[in-house]
């Protein structure tokens, strides 16, 4: 295959044969761009139907994440400043384990404010545009945060990918593998895209309905 498509038999190859070094060397090829989007959207729908059976992930699945990563660096820095220097010890990955925990905790809450919309909107100007420019610009939006994501989940797929293949180790570690964590960008990125999915279709029911379309956003409102 040519053009777009091309190296999609060698991304295929690699991913069956389960080598992240072949992988690696595959991901450099042009089709990791569409076929990273198709999986990326497919990935997203399926979040979609299982926040269907599961309205409680749908409600919490992120805050939970956020909170849970939230403690855990602040656990971790507590209780090793207090052994560092009350006790003189330290365990190696306490100073390499929070940067990561940090990384999932903020994509994460990315997706959690896709959900509540609490990104910049300019709300007031677009609440003096008329209906059909409300729904442009809430469609707009969606195309931007696909088009964003689609970029990180590509992109920072390659790196987890790299990581796996040069079998990198949480510094402060034996067997602690980087790309385990890595991994939690580009899956951040798939679930804020669930979400925008799941505006563009609230939206649409309300723009048919005649309902309001643009609300005042609230930080935690939900």
């Amino acid at each position: 295959m040519t053009g777009w498509f091309q190296g999609t038999g060698d991304i295929m190859s690699a991913l069956m044969a389960g080598d992240s070094w072949m992988l690696s060397q595959a991901m450099n090829e042009p089709a990791a761009w569409p076929l990273g989007l198709a999986a990326m959207l497919a990935l997203a729908l399926l979040i979609l139907v299982f926040y269907r059976f599961s309205p409680w992930s749908e409600r919490n699945l992120e805050k939970t994440i956020m909170v849970v990563s939230y403690l855990a660096i602040g656990g971790i820095i507590f209780v090793e400043v207090f052994r560092r220097f009350v006790l003189s010890q330290q365990v190696p990955w306490s100073t390499t384990l929070p940067p990561f925990l940090f990384l999932i905790m903020t994509y994460f809450g990315c997706s959690y404010n896709v959900k509540l919309r609490t990104h910049l909107a300019f709300a007031e100007f677009r609440n003096a545009m008329s209906r059909t420019g409300q729904m442009a610009c809430l469609m707009l939006d969606a195309l931007l945060w696909t088009g964003f994501s689609w970029v990180v989940v590509v992109t920072s797929t390659k790196v987890a990918i790299n990581s796996a293949a040069n079998f990198q180790i949480m510094l402060g570690t034996d067997n602690v593998m980087q790309w385990w964590f890595l991994l939690s960008v580009p899956l951040a990125f798939t679930t804020l895209v669930a979400r925008v999915i799941e505006n563009v279709l609230a939206d649409i029911a309300n723009f048919r309905s005649g309902e309001t379309l643009i609300t005042q956003a609230v930080i935690g409102g939900d």
